[in-house]
């Protein structure tokens, strides 16, 4: 399937295919946090994807492959985030079509309207469920940065509902 890899490397197809059906949207939504860019998480995606056939580890359970996963895709993301070019404003009709469920639609659309560092673990923790000391595992920063990023998340969330109450 791909020339290059070594037997080792070498993922089945039947893996891969089990991977991208099962984790594609996750790893889309934690790239589209960073990015605000479709075509660019469409692309971190892909990297992502090409980097566990190449280089994953032997992991010891599904949800180490799962963070695994996450972590990747997060840091691919941001390095990709450093070297583009500045884009317009991404319009948030888009999100609709990214694996969002309705009742999260909600929540993700709020979430993305704050600040980068704070997008993605905000996305961890209340779309994706996960508990602070495993974002802080998945992202590689302590547990009291998880809180304190949610903490200001939470209350960037407050000001920004209340500006549209007043409207």
């Amino acid at each position: 399937m791909f020339s290059g890899l070594t037997q080792k490397q070498n993922k089945s197809d039947e893996e891969i295919k089990e991977l991208v059906e099962k984790y594609s949207s996750l790893i889309f939504r934690i790239s589209y946090c960073i990015l605000c860019n479709v075509e660019d998480a469409e692309d971190a995606v892909q990297e992502t994807l090409l980097k566990y056939i190449t280089k994953a580890p032997e992991f010891n359970s599904e949800e180490h492959r799962k963070a695994w996963l996450i972590k990747v895709s997060a840091n691919i993301s941001k390095n990709m985030l450093m070297f583009r070019l500045k884009r317009e404003a991404v319009n948030i009709d888009d999100v609709k079509n990214i694996g969002v469920g309705e009742a999260d639609y909600e929540t993700f659309e709020l979430i993305m309207s704050l600040p980068a560092k704070h997008k993605i673990v905000m996305t961890l923790y209340y779309v994706e469920g996960y508990k602070s000391k495993e974002i802080a595992e998945i992202i590689g920063i302590s547990e009291e940065a998880v809180r304190k990023r949610l903490q200001k998340g939470r209350e960037l969330l407050k000001t920004e509902f209340e500006k549209e109450e007043l409207k």
